[in-house]
């Protein structure tokens, strides 16, 4: 079941590639730059933090069939069809629920700290957003835009982590803790719900 979520967050994440370089006017090249920056950026930064190598998807040609697959049939569908309303943050959602909850495993497959379990966690899920973000020219960032993005990502790496602790069998554990990430930023999405701004305190 892991593997096949892997399959599932790689693929939106892919297609939420093209989402946003469709959306930025870009041409086909650019949205297969963007699909695979989205894809596997957030996998290569913890595998670097972890000293793993070669990195994951170097020696994984089914991963990048599939990625370069979503990518071109993603466009197709856009040359038939009109960018859905909230589509890109929709689909951007399912990838970050389940790259955060592949992170936050690899993580504790790699025996590292609990703290440092949520930071590789989070940092799976959330640098693709980052890097497609920063490719497409939108600064700053959806995750630094008073989004409840990281915060969801957290909150799935909580969760898996603690039901590790509680024994909790892992498939339970990964549909659990993915779906909680998705929840909440489906929520955030369709009720509009932002984190507060820093402001500065006035005399």
């Amino acid at each position: 079941m892991l593997h096949a979520l892997y399959l599932l967050g790689i693929a939106a994440f892919a297609a939420s590639g093209v989402l946003a370089a469709h959306r930025a006017n870009m041409d086909p090249f650019g949205g297969l730059v963007l699909a695979f920056a989205a894809s596997i950026s957030g996998g290569t930064l913890r595998d670097l933090i972890l000293d793993r190598h070669p990195l994951y998807w170097t020696h994984d040609w089914v991963l990048l069939v599939l990625i370069g697959s979503v990518a071109v049939a993603t466009m197709l569908y856009l040359r038939r069809r009109e960018l859905p309303h909230r589509a890109l943050m929709v689909v951007d959602a399912v990838g970050l629920a389940v790259v955060t909850v592949i992170g936050a495993r690899a993580a504790i497959d790699a025996h590292v700290t609990p703290v440092a379990v949520l930071i590789l966690a989070v940092l799976t899920g959330v640098t693709g957003e980052v890097v497609r973000d920063v490719l497409c020219g939108e600064f700053p960032p959806l995750l630094l835009r008073e989004e409840v993005y990281a915060t969801a990502a957290l909150a799935g790496a909580l969760s898996y982590l603690g039901l590790h602790w509680a024994a909790v069998p892992d498939t339970a554990n990964i549909v659990v803790s993915a779906g909680l990430v998705f929840a909440l930023r489906m929520t955030a999405i369709f009720r509009d719900l932002h984190l507060p701004r820093l402001q500065r305190t006035t005399a």
